[in-house]
């Protein structure tokens, strides 16, 4: 009896200190994937320190999490040829079970709006959609073009943006929402009836961002370094920019509008642009090799992954210098914000 009291002690002394020990997630998250080391790290944006390190599957790309901050989406690409997003509980810091893409397989690019999950699936060269209340794929729409990589949703989930990097090209996808037609069965409803504008860009279009006000869309090529920009009231070409961002990367409006980053994965340069003028602002060398963009408008910075020197650089967005470095594990890349 008193040997079984003393283990139950014990074992009540064991929980209470690792509920001591436990940090308490913050409101909201910097999450941070890791290539090499297969997780995804949660850090305390005001701390910079990281929380916790949860395991994600083979080959991670880009993460996105709910609007509520409470679940996490993690494409794993396999270069087109693999078939999962896994999904994480960020209150309790777990995993959840995967969601089996098939059909489509190769999500990339990944987006979270009106509750479900948007995707790239560059091996089907398609975007699909998943609903996390059903349990299911419940919409897919194919682009016909190369590598469909990367997405942006907008707000109302009418319109899908996405790069075809192979086919240099840019999908805008529009839902016209068709109503029922005479001779519709009683209880009818609009149902969505999607629609694709190919727009010509350049080949290697892969990164790119929509302008805050929802007027323009920005894509830069790494092949030859140009930007396109996109007048997506027209749905056409307004502007090429020579901007020799070879080896580009990603691109990102900072949270005002009036700058533009674009990160070189071959030079480590991060090439600052006014949105305005189309002219070179500043560019740094911040590493050997420059990916995921994520801005930080509480805090007037970004965070810029640098996959080759397994850091993350953290840019002032007044003085666009390097102020940091963060370390979340090797080949840093997609980056999201969790919570409000």
């Amino acid at each position: 009896m008193h040997r079984i009291k003393g283990l139950v002690t014990t074992l009540l002394a064991g929980l209470t200190l690792m509920a001591a020990c436990a940090q308490p997630a913050p409101k909201r998250m910097l999450l941070a994937l890791s290539k090499a080391d297969h997780t995804l790290a949660l850090v305390d944006p005001s701390t910079l320190k990281v929380i916790a390190r949860l395991p994600v599957g083979t080959d991670p790309h880009e993460v996105i999490a709910s609007s509520d901050g409470t679940r996490a989406y993690v494409s794993i690409y396999g270069g087109g040829s693999l078939h999962e997003i896994n999904v994480l509980d960020l209150v309790a810091q777990k995993a959840l079970p995967t969601i089996d893409t098939r059909p489509l397989y190769g999500p990339h690019g990944i987006d979270f709006v009106n509750g479900k999950v948007w995707f790239s699936a560059e091996g089907s060269k398609a975007v699909g959609r998943y609903d996390p209340a059903s349990g299911r794929l419940d919409w897919a729409m194919g682009t016909g073009e190369d590598r469909t990589h990367m997405i942006f949703v907008s707000a109302d989930g009418k319109k899908v943006y996405t790069t075809n990097v192979n086919s240099g090209t840019v999908s805008i996808l529009t839902d016209t929402s068709l109503q029922p037609g005479p001779g519709a069965p009683p209880g009818a409803t609009a149902r969505e009836e999607w629609r694709q504008t190919i727009v010509p860009t350049a080949r290697g279009s892969e990164g790119f961002d929509v302008s805050p006000d929802g007027a323009m869309l920005w894509t830069a090529a790494s092949t030859d370094g140009t930007i396109s920009i996109i007048d997506l009231g027209s749905k056409k070409l307004a502007a090429k920019l020579d901007a020799n961002v070879k080896g580009a990367n990603r691109l990102k409006f900072t949270p005002d509008g009036k700058r533009v980053f674009v990160a070189s994965l071959s030079s480590g340069e991060l090439t600052v642009i006014d949105a305005a003028t189309h002219k070179e602002v500043r560019r740094l060398k911040i590493g050997r090799g420059a990916a995921g963009i994520l801005m930080d408008p509480a805090a007037n910075r970004a965070f810029v992954a640098c996959s080759a020197d397994n850091y993350i650089a953290i840019i002032d967005l007044a003085k666009l210098e390097v102020t940091g470095h963060l370390e979340v594990g090797g080949v840093p890349d997609g980056l999201a914000w969790a919570g409000k």
